[in-house]
């Protein structure tokens, strides 16, 4: 197993904000993290790569206990993270980034560093070019491709991306999450988070859902994107119980390809009903499924034939 976490616990200061996380990604497997604003996704992650510390719990990385390690020395053992909105060092070239990545690999062989650029610019071939330009002046979408890339340069076991979509036109989507998909079909562990759900559900393994600081639901993604709790929980419906409750719920029946989750009821179950974006999706349920060939991506780097890709449910 790349990655176990086991009842993590973090936060900030005194607030709470993640309780008990069990989350696994095994060797070469995409997990994509969904949930609701709040719901402690980016927290999640920042408690994974030691930007957090960690009040309980253990996180296990390729075998080793890694629980309280900091940033540098995680990216050392082997795990990188890919921060939301990109953060490239704007004032720096793209190629002055990529050395950067590879700081913690600086006193490695540069044959492996080589190595490491060069898979990054096959991934990405319109940075190529630009290696000499500063990385403040690219689009969204190559600053995205950049900090991925940025990511690769330290050679990681396990990588994580927080919302990798997000500000992207839709053609730029395609590019990242295929380019994604490549990354783990070549071997490499990703934990993804990630509120475009059907972009996340067309390359991903496995799906967890974070409520209110805890995974609530886990399994298959073709069987949770048609799950009326998925998209509830999209929508702020909230999974544990109703938004008026205090105490926790007893679990109840079994999800379709996932763990038990408790029952949405009351106030807080008619309140999701009756949101007009909750028709909308409900609306699009019965069109046509998403594959993953829909996210290829041509030698060229141009998206593959559907300029359009998510505009139908995964499946």
């Amino acid at each position: 197993m790349s990655l176990e976490v086991r009842g993590l616990h973090a936060g900030y200061g005194r607030l709470a904000v993640l309780h008990g996380i069990d989350l696994s990604a095994g060797d070469g497997e995409l997990v994509a993290v969904i949930g609701a604003n709040g719901a402690g996704k980016t927290t999640l992650l920042r408690a994974l790569s030691g930007l957090l510390p960690v009040t309980a719990g253990t996180v296990h990385l390729t075998g080793t206990d890694v629980t309280g390690y900091g940033p540098e020395k995680l990216a050392r053992t082997g795990l990188a993270h890919v921060p939301e909105n990109r953060l490239v060092f704007p004032s720096l070239s793209v190629a002055d980034n990529l050395v950067l990545g590879g700081y913690t690999r600086r006193r490695g062989p540069a044959a492996a560093r080589t190595e490491a650029r060069d898979r990054a610019m096959a991934l990405f071939p319109r940075l190529e070019p630009r290696l000499e330009q500063a990385a403040g002046t690219l689009s969204g979408g190559e600053q995205q491709m950049l900090a991925i890339a940025r990511g690769l340069m330290a050679q990681p076991r396990v990588l994580v991306l927080d919302e990798p979509s997000v500000g992207l036109a839709p053609r730029l989507v395609g590019e990242i999450f295929s380019a994604l998909g490549q990354l783990r079909d070549d071997g490499l562990t990703l934990v993804v988070v990630e509120q475009n759900a059907r972009a996340a559900f067309a390359v991903a393994d496995r799906v967890s859902v974070m409520d209110r600081g805890r995974v609530v639901l886990e399994g298959d993604p073709a069987a949770l994107s048609t799950d009326p709790r998925v998209s509830g929980g999209f929508l702020g419906g909230g999974f544990a119980a109703d938004a008026d409750a205090d105490a926790d719920v007893a679990p109840a029946a079994e999800a379709p390809g996932g763990t038990p989750v408790a029952p949405r009821s009351g106030s807080g179950a008619t309140r999701a009903t009756e949101r007009p974006c909750w028709a909308a999706w409900k609306a699009t349920t019965s069109a046509a499924p998403i594959s993953r060939a829909a996210l290829t991506v041509t030698s060229s780097g141009s998206p593959g034939p559907s300029p359009t890709p998510y505009s139908r449910p995964v499946t």
